[in-house]
């Protein structure tokens, strides 16, 4: 094959990569064009934190750039930093909310290999409570609602907190047994 043609064939896939919002109807940028609806948590000009409509927890929310991008290839550096700021701003009003989370998961699938079932770049903002392993695995199994516009108002509630006390909540350790931790060499 002529390398020219094999150029041009890189440009098309890219082309049609990046633009394949405009063919499948990405259901991400449909939210962010205010075209599909979606419980909306957070948005400045560059992104939108909106509700899962299939949650793990209580309070899983997504943050997505405005701008579409497939992957990570696709994002410049900033909007990603802007992504993880949410995110963290995000983690950081759910321990204030009155979802009363211990802590969250921050998580990226990148492409199909990594689980991405969205094609357009988003961070999962996941609640955690201290020894909810068994409740964390049925969420992930079930994938059901949790009353959206309460546990939006109560995100909203922890992010004007977080607003008007930034400082971290005085919170005891959790309590951790180690009787039955293997040790590794």
């Amino acid at each position: 094959m002529p390398v020219h043609a094999a150029e041009a064939r890189v440009y098309t896939r890219c082309l049609v990569r990046r633009n394949v919002w405009r063919v499948s109807g990405c259901i991400f940028c449909r939210i962010v064009a205010g075209e599909a609806p979606a419980t909306r948590v957070y948005e400045d000009e560059r992104v939108l934190a909106f509700l899962d409509i299939r949650p793990i927890t209580r309070g899983h929310t997504l943050v997505v750039p405005k701008r579409h991008a497939t992957h990570l290839d696709d994002l410049d550096a900033e909007l990603g930093a802007d992504l993880f700021r949410v995110g963290h701003r995000l983690a950081k009003a759910l321990r204030r909310s009155d979802l009363a989370a211990d802590g969250a998961n921050l998580v990226l699938n990148d492409g199909t290999a990594a689980f991405q079932t969205v094609h357009h770049v988003h961070l999962h903002v996941v609640p955690r409570r201290g020894g909810d392993l068994f409740t964390f695995a049925r969420g992930f199994l079930l994938r059901r609602p949790h009353e959206p516009v309460g546990t939006a108002s109560a995100i909203r509630a922890g992010l004007d907190r977080l607003a008007a006390d930034p400082e971290p909540r005085d919170q005891p350790a959790p309590e951790f047994d180690d009787t039955n931790r293997e040790t590794r060499s």
